[in-house]
């Protein structure tokens, strides 16, 4: 999109960021969180660390690809990894990962993960 571009026609840093947060609504709803049903049970990943490489910029009229993958368990909290390509010729543009943490709303106190992730994704 024109207005995630500088004069230049490079996409803004954090353009991509708005990328893997989509990427990530989608893999959470594959892994049984739908934003219905975190509306329902009040419990929701909350991101606490980003960490981005920025390999080579997309540009204006680039078509991207990211794929996303829960790539780590632990007791509270889980990471994300993502890799965003450019369609035309594959070059991978970005790297990153992100943990998120599980906190049960309206209280905002961290949860333990589901049992069932450790057992299909651990």
């Amino acid at each position: 999109m024109f207005f995630d571009t500088d004069c230049g026609g490079v996409v803004h840093n954090l353009a991509y960021l708005r990328m893997i947060e989509t990427c990530r609504t989608r893999l959470a709803a594959l892994m049984g969180m739908d934003l219905p049903t975190m509306a329902q049970t009040q419990l929701f990943p909350v991101v606490v660390r980003t960490e981005v490489d920025y390999r080579m910029p997309a540009k204006l009229g680039d078509w991207l690809c990211i794929d996303g993958a829960l790539a780590e368990i632990e007791g509270a909290r889980f990471w994300c990894e993502f890799v965003m390509t450019r369609e035309r010729d594959g070059a991978v543009l970005v790297k990153a990962r992100q943990a998120l943490a599980m906190v049960q709303m309206p209280e905002g106190r961290p949860r333990r993960l589901p049992a069932e992730w450790r057992q299909q994704w651990g």
